[in-house]
């Protein structure tokens, strides 16, 4: 099995749909990263209107750092209509067989590299076929191109169902101090009863925290002053909360500044006790446990 660092660097926002980082500074931070043991990226072709991945792929060559020493994860099945992606009036998925073998082929070229070590199936079709999705994993797996294989935001059913046909690895959802539901529908459960990574792809629950809006500033001031009573930013409370479950559940960091990742290592050493942990719950739910 892929061996993972235990921080995720999330590479969403490096390119168009964030900080435009140049190929010397998105070098920069892939150095940085690996010299500090964060050696997993995350990725995805639809990133950047399916311009991020060429251009991670360019700066990693520029950073000298050997292919060995990280491990690529990418993702496919996201269409969005753009300049690279012409011919399509709207966004959908495409999870056939066809469509991510050549996804594949395309994000290799892109990333300049010979293998994913994961390749993840981004968001659930409702039409998906699970054992024509498993053929092309079998294809992927015998030809090198891809080590190992996972999945984004599915229920636990779709968890069993795609096992059922290909024994997947890892899982992303949603899931921080301001989206539970994962800790509570079984989906973590799930990864732990099958030796899947389950991986949180907002840990920080950003959007529903740093916003303009009323409620989302309400939400803010109320973590605020719950974590300054443990000397926390409301960030680190976040990311606390996350790394104390068993589950060994791996936060992908969407930072496209260095420094801010590094402070998310400081906190692997950290230990909060349970008694913590579940006022920290009962303040996010605001009722007390049954």
């Amino acid at each position: 099995m892929v061996k993972f660092s235990r921080i995720v660097a999330g590479v969403i926002r490096w390119g168009s749909w964030g900080s435009k980082l140049s190929s010397s500074k998105m070098a920069n931070m892939i150095s940085t990263c690996v010299e500090n043991g964060v050696t997993t990226f995350d990725l995805a072709d639809v990133y950047g209107n399916y311009t991020t991945e060429r251009e991670f792929g360019d700066a990693v060559i520029l950073s000298g750092t050997p292919r060995e020493d990280i491990q690529i994860i990418s993702k496919c099945g996201i269409i969005k209509p753009c300049a690279e992606k012409p011919g399509f009036k709207i966004s959908h998925y495409n999870t056939s067989k066809r469509y991510i073998l050549d996804s594949v082929d395309l994000s290799l070229e892109n990333l300049n590299t010979e293998y994913l070590d994961v390749l993840m199936i981004n968001r659930p079709s409702p039409i998906m076929d699970y054992p024509e999705m498993a053929d092309a994993f079998h294809q992927l797996k015998e030809s090198g191109k891809v080590r190992e294989f996972g999945v984004v935001n599915f229920s636990p059913d779709q968890i069993r169902a795609m096992r059922r046909f290909y024994p997947i690895i890892a899982h992303q959802s949603e899931f921080s101090m301001t989206h539970l539901e994962p800790m509570f529908d079984g989906t973590i459960d799930t990864c732990v009863a099958n030796d899947m990574v389950p991986m949180s792809w907002s840990p920080l629950g950003g959007d529903k925290i740093y916003t303009h809006t009323k409620t989302g500033k309400k939400l803010e001031a109320k973590l605020e002053k719950h974590a300054a009573q443990f000397g926390w930013s409301v960030s680190e409370m976040a990311l606390l909360f996350l790394l104390h479950h068993p589950a060994g559940i791996l936060p992908v960091i969407n930072y496209a500044k260095a420094d801010k990742i590094l402070e998310t290592l400081e906190l692997l050493d950290v230990e909060i006790s349970n008694e913590d942990w579940f006022e920290l719950l009962i303040m996010l739910q605001g009722k007390e446990l049954p």
